[in-house]
């Protein structure tokens, strides 16, 4: 059964933790050069596998005591706070265009690039943590995929409006807010409980 304010919840973070990232940039980049629909399913299904392994990772920690887990995603979370406030912008990497336009090509060339970026990513690490918190892997691994598919649309689609209207700091700072009180939520449930 899918909780959908565990969803909701999950997805409202990942998203804003994700919009920020250089995976928004290079889809707004592929997206610029290729088939808009080539290059979501090759980036889509990157993602896709990304969150499985996440919620794996993060159904496991659930087998230690709920202290612990706390404890750990607390501090994880804090973590993930800091270092999206104290990230540097990034400038655009160099994205290799492939010879032509076909569809696997193309696919192929946004899976790996997003496999690869977003391998040991924050927003990997934060489907763990809330996989661990949560224990509903389903819930978490649907808000988690959706909110990478959306902010992959986005950054294919409409990257440029969005980061015109919408200052990247603004997004930055409103996610680690999130991430902050996350983490001094679950340090505090680990203290009390």
């Amino acid at each position: 059964m899918i909780s959908i304010t565990v969803t909701a919840l999950v997805f409202g973070v990942v998203f804003l933790a994700e919009l920020p990232d250089k995976t928004a940039l290079a889809g707004l980049v592929l997206g610029t050069r290729y088939r808009a629909s080539y290059v979501f399913a090759g980036v889509a299904a990157a993602f896709l596998l990304h969150v499985v392994l996440a919620v794996a990772a993060g159904s496991v920690l659930t087998l230690l005591p709920q202290r612990i887990v706390h404890a750990l995603t607390g501090v994880l979370f804090l973590a993930g706070a800091a270092v999206l406030l104290l990230k540097k912008d990034e400038g655009d990497d160099d994205i290799r265009r492939p010879a032509d336009q076909s569809f696997w090509k193309v696919a192929g060339t946004g899976f790996m690039l997003i496999l690869v970026a977003e391998f040991g990513d924050l927003t990997q690490i934060m489907t763990a943590n809330l996989a661990a918190r949560y224990d509903d892997p389903l819930s978490v691994g649907l808000g988690a995929v959706l909110a990478l598919w959306a902010v992959a649309g986005l950054g294919i689609v409409g990257g440029k409006a969005l980061m015109k209207r919408v200052p990247l700091a603004l997004i930055t700072k409103i996610a680690a807010l999130l991430m902050l009180a996350l983490g001094v939520w679950s340090l505090w449930e680990a203290l009390a409980g």
